[in-house]
């Protein structure tokens, strides 16, 4: 009797993932979409307030009320005088803070070498950072109001000169800004310089160049799309602090001129003036019968400037990265 020959099995196919690969992959799947939803729950909120404000803000968004001084308490007119103060602030402050903050950059990441100095400075700007901003105002008050503008009238006040006397302002508020600031400057742009590879460092190096040389003509080049986004980045932060400038400077309200230089240029660094963050606090706050639209459309500025200045530094961001040979 004949027997029945059954066909060989088929081998298996040798480029399947295994189980083990198969699981992976379904928790490679499972941990996206997580991730996605967590993304989800901080974006969908944001666009939901935002949305709520500028729809709120919507009667009196216009150019007029960009352009027009604040009347009766805020509840009439537009947003010039804080809206103007707010940049004469922001570019005050980075006057002094980016100087300091990227030539000490520097030299933490360049100069300085490993020991008790260079981590003691680490631990000094790591706390700094951590300082609540009205610790920071206080600390603007007792030390530029009350410390530094006595010595100033009695250096620049003189008989022939009766008149000057500084006062707590604009050049007051925007050091004690600059000081906030001054911590997240320097991290940033102490990692924009850590990004440059040391082979770039060397290859100069031996080449004969000097350090300086090196800095100047490879790391700084090399660096600048971070530095400078930390530093524009910072802008946001300086047009919407409250607390460290609410001691150091700022007022409710300055009368300023409706046209002319004196509408451009209105406050001078020894005056007080006004902004943008207080005068939204104060009308939110402070005074009765605060029309709604009034306090939606200061909070839209405020939001509209920050998502500009945000949009500017990425696409600044992404240029100089652009350009970059590595």
């Amino acid at each position: 009797m004949s027997e029945t020959i059954s066909p060989a099995p088929s081998p298996a196919n040798p480029f399947a993932a295994s189980a083990q690969e198969q699981r992976r992959l379904r928790a490679t799947i499972r941990n996206k979409w997580v991730m996605f939803g967590c993304c989800m729950v901080l974006v969908v909120p944001l666009i939901l307030i935002v949305g709520h404000i500028f729809r709120e803000a919507a009667p009196v968004l216009s150019l007029d009320y960009l352009w027009e001084n604040p009347t009766n308490k805020g509840k009439a007119g537009g947003l010039w005088a804080p809206l103007v103060g707010t940049f004469y602030l922001v570019i005050v402050s980075l006057v002094f803070v980016a100087p300091v903050g990227l030539l000490g950059a520097i030299y933490l990441n360049e100069y300085a070498r490993e020991g008790w100095l260079s981590r003691t400075i680490g631990i000094a700007v790591t706390s700094l950072a951590g300082v609540p901003s009205i610790v920071h105002g206080l600390f603007g008050l007792g030390a530029f109001v009350l410390t530094m503008l006595p010595m100033m009238n009695h250096v620049v006040a003189d008989p022939a000169h009766a008149d000057t006397y500084w006062q707590a302002g604009l050049l007051t508020a925007a050091l004690t800004i600059a000081v906030m600031n001054l911590p997240v400057i320097i991290t940033s742009s102490r990692e924009a310089l850590a990004a440059v590879p040391m082979a770039f460092r060397e290859a100069c190096w031996n080449l004969g160049a000097t350090r300086f040389q090196t800095i100047r003509t490879v790391v700084l080049p090399n660096s600048l799309s971070g530095m400078l986004t930390g530093v524009i980045l910072e802008v946001c932060r300086c047009a919407g602090e409250t607390a460290p400038i609410l001691f150091t400077g700022v007022t409710f309200f300055k009368f300023i001129a409706n046209s002319g230089w004196g509408k451009i240029m209105p406050y001078n660094l020894g005056e007080p003036f006004m902004a943008l963050s207080m005068h939204l606090h104060v009308i939110s706050s402070q005074i009765s019968q605060m029309p709604d639209a009034m306090k939606f459309g200061c909070a839209a500025v405020m939001l509209g400037l920050i998502l500009f200045i945000n949009s500017f530094a990425i696409v600044l961001r992404v240029w100089l990265r652009s350009r970059k040979r590595w």
